[in-house]
């Protein structure tokens, strides 16, 4: 069965409503750019308010370790997700599951870096924008995402209920993560959206 995360959330109660109508996992933002940016406050308040055994994860843009750090020891995470261009050494130093996130380009070859990251739990497939990692609503060539490379595949860029079912089948990843794609407005995620998109992940 594919695996659901859905990133960026602001809000506890939605959040909340999210795992609960089945999402695997909520993402929080520590990227002060991003529309979906969360305070450590504002991060704990989401964090407190999810039921069990739903994964936790902190979405970090080439930040500082001291502010990785930092946030780690305010919110329970339970898997770092790097968006940015973070060597692996970067990515490995916190002693966590970490997710490397990777822009994908038809240049891109996703062998080299699996094995450049092999210490990653999985990689994230999005799409490439020179001004934006990642939130942007793009998506790319699912089928430059069908490739054995060893590790999990989380397939991400622009998936909306009308095209992740189309997704999972073109290239059956172990997860699929959305953002804007569930959202009203931008930073504002729309709970009947997000069970829409559930519900065409999990007929």
């Amino acid at each position: 069965m594919t695996k659901i995360k859905i990133c960026g959330f602001t809000n506890a109660d939605v959040a909340r409503a999210a795992a609960l109508a089945g999402a695997d996992a909520i993402g929080l933002t520590f990227y002060n750019p991003s529309p979906r940016n969360v305070s450590i406050d504002v991060a704990r308040w989401i964090v407190a308010a999810l039921p069990p055994f739903v994964n936790r994860v902190g979405l970090f843009v080439n930040a500082n370790p001291s502010q990785i750090d930092e946030i780690l020891a305010e919110v329970s995470l339970d898997t770092l997700q790097f968006h940015g261009d973070e060597t692996p050494a970067d990515c490995e130093q916190y002693q966590m599951p970490f997710i490397k996130a990777v822009r994908v380009t038809t240049e891109t070859n996703l062998q080299q870096v699996a094995a450049d990251f092999s210490a990653a739990s999985a990689l994230l497939l999005d799409a490439y924008n020179p001004t934006a990692y990642g939130g942007t609503g793009e998506s790319f060539d699912w089928s430059l995402a069908k490739v054995d490379i060893g590790l999990p595949i989380i397939l991400a860029g622009g998936l909306v209920e009308a095209n992740v079912a189309e997704a999972i089948a073109q290239v059956n990843p172990y997860a699929v993560d959305t953002s804007s794609g569930v959202e009203s407005a931008k930073g504002v995620k729309d709970i009947d959206k997000i069970r829409r998109f559930i519900s065409k992940v999990r007929p």
